[in-house]
């Protein structure tokens, strides 16, 4: 039965779930994070290691290569935010396939589902992606720039995309453009003619495989149109995503900076038993804290079946702001050793500027 009230006690499943996924961020994850920023690209061992959890095969149909399950944004929600504590930018790249398994589930019908979805079946990293965002600093996502037009039994669809995970390698792409007087999805192979995929390099994000797609009159045969899409609830739980990596991410900082204010001493004494450092810790921590419940509540109620707008736009207005600051004072707390490359709070702090940009990335 629904219920306004959310439990924060885990299941059986996500307890052993979160045990193994945090089993990989420390032993494999965080150790490889630098190194694949520093590359500009992913490692494929660890994408595969993070698909191997099977989060994509969860609510794909049996009969589609998928488990069957009953679908769990709370779960993904968990995952995405131990994940975020190893690296946003591989947690993002991993989880890109979830999200456009998810869109299928929710918007496609079961001609569309079958046609696309076996292709991901595979407990190896197999890229697909939203794409949502658009160039631009006005970007809005209820007004896309990207548009299709209906000829005949096809669509032509042209504009650009921008902010997209993995694009290189996916597969197929869920593409979000105004038709006929409204907002569509198409499901756009990356192989269709006229569309061509650039890699960016990006301030932050940088081992995501980021990059941006330009539609030059693709044409998408009608019955590949998202036949129930819903713009507001695909949106809603992508905010959730990111707001869940963003959790994680931070309590990365925090966890790292806590022994280092312990040992670093200055005027003879470790720095954290100065007030204003002793402050700006807590302060990290109580920040961190409500982040955290205000995901989980808007993830609880999109898993009962409730409204939750409201909750997930509050989460990601609370979580840009705080991600940032959070970032900052990391930085801050390691002084001049912040700036340098040497340590990774340079690294978080870029890629969690990064969340008031992504829009659509991670539907959980």
């Amino acid at each position: 039965m629904a219920t306004p009230l959310f439990d924060l006690t885990l299941t059986e499943e996500q307890r052993i779930t979160r045990e193994s996924m945090q089993r990989l961020v420390r032993e494999s994850l965080g150790p490889q994070a630098r190194e694949a920023d520093e590359a500009g690209k992913p490692v494929r061992e660890l994408l595969d290691a993070i698909s191997g959890f099977g989060l994509s095969l969860m609510p794909m149909p049996e009969a589609l290569g998928g488990v069957g399950m009953p679908r769990s944004p709370l779960s993904n929600a968990l995952a995405a935010e131990d994940l975020g504590q190893g690296d946003m930018s591989h947690a993002l790249a991993a989880l890109q396939s979830v999200g456009a398994v998810n869109a299928l589930m929710d918007f496609g019908n079961a001609d569309q589902q079958e046609r696309w979805l076996p292709e991901l079946a595979s407990e190896t990293c197999c890229p697909a992606a939203i794409a949502l965002a658009e160039p631009g600093a006005t970007f809005e996502p209820a007004r896309p720039a990207c548009e299709a037009e209906r000829e005949g039994s096809d669509y032509r669809l042209t504009g650009r995309k921008a902010l997209v995970p993995m694009g290189a390698e996916c597969a197929w792409f869920v593409v979000v453009a105004r038709c006929d007087g409204e907002i569509g999805a198409f499901v756009v192979p990356r192989d269709a003619g006229g569309l061509s995929v650039t890699a960016e390099s990006y301030m932050g994000l940088r081992a995501a495989g980021m990059t941006t797609l330009s539609l030059e009159a693709v044409r998408v045969p009608a019955s590949d149109r998202l036949t129930h899409f819903d713009l507001d609830r695909l949106v809603d739980l992508s905010r959730i995503g990111l707001c869940a990596l963003a959790v994680g991410c931070c309590q990365a900082v925090l966890d790292y900076a806590i022994p280092y204010v312990n040992e670093r001493k200055a005027f003879g004494e470790p720095i954290a038993r100065r007030q204003s450092v002793a402050f700006m810790v807590a302060d990290m921590a109580i920040e961190i804290e409500g982040m955290r419940l205000m995901m989980l509540r808007a993830a609880s109620r999109a898993e009962q079946g409730l409204p939750f707008h409201r909750e997930a736009y509050l989460a990601h207005l609370q979580c840009m702001e705080k991600a940032m600051e959070i970032g900052t004072n990391g930085i801050q707390l390691f002084g001049g050793a912040g700036f340098v490359r040497d340590y990774p709070l340079e690294m978080w702090y870029r890629n969690l500027r990064s969340l008031a940009a992504l829009h659509g990335s991670l539907m959980v």
